[in-house]
């Protein structure tokens, strides 16, 4: 028998809509988007092909919803600059930023692969990109305060920004990889001289 409330379908239906977006974040990580038909969606998610229809109208629709999925990238400045101590800050930012990423692992590849088929995706992950050269900039400004050299902090920003995203798409295949500290600590140390 069915809800016999409003209240149980629409629990019902958020229901049916999350498990479209997990069967197709799944899929589209697999197979890629292109290669993955609706039908495939409906079928894993157990739900009948017309309601992905019903939630999403076109497959770029979930495409853009599980953009929109992608976890906040946005760290507290508060939480990880220790004043003095520019190279510490930035560990600490880029584990605060690997540990959002890292929530969704799955999401994160998709994104990176269909960043160069989807305007979409691309957009999202320049916006990503551009919100952590901000970041960044803020904690070695906060963290070195005056003793950094200004005129770097903007190029040493989007320098790191691109190392992060580097790690984000193609270095999270070899766990282990300590580099990422050998280059905050040298980017630390270029700013600290007077």
């Amino acid at each position: 028998m069915g809800p016999i409330n409003g209240e149980g379908a629409l629990a019902e239906d958020s229901s049916a809509r999350e498990r479209i977006l997990q069967a197709a974040e799944e899929l589209f990580a697999e197979s890629g988007f292109d290669a993955t038909p609706t039908s495939r969606i409906a079928e894993r998610a157990a739900v009948p092909k017309g309601l992905v229809h019903y939630y999403f109208r076109r497959k770029t629709d979930l495409l853009a919803a599980l953009v929109q999925r992608l976890p906040d990238g946005n760290v507290d400045a508060r939480r990880v600059v220790v004043v003095g101590d520019i190279a510490e800050s930035l560990r600490r930012l880029v584990a605060a930023l690997d540990a959002r990423l890292n929530a969704s692992p799955l999401l994160s590849h998709l994104l990176w692969r269909e960043a160069d088929t989807h305007k979409a995706v691309r957009d999202a992950l320049h916006e990503r990109y551009e919100s952590v050269v901000r970041q960044i900039r803020n904690v070695i400004i906060a963290a070195g305060g005056a003793a950094v050299a200004a005129k770097d902090v903007d190029s040493a920003s989007a320098l790191l920004a691109l190392a992060v995203s580097y790690r984000h798409s193609v270095a999270r295949h070899a766990p282990g990889d300590d580099r990422m500290d050998l280059e905050l600590s040298f980017v630390a140390a270029a700013l600290e001289r007077p």
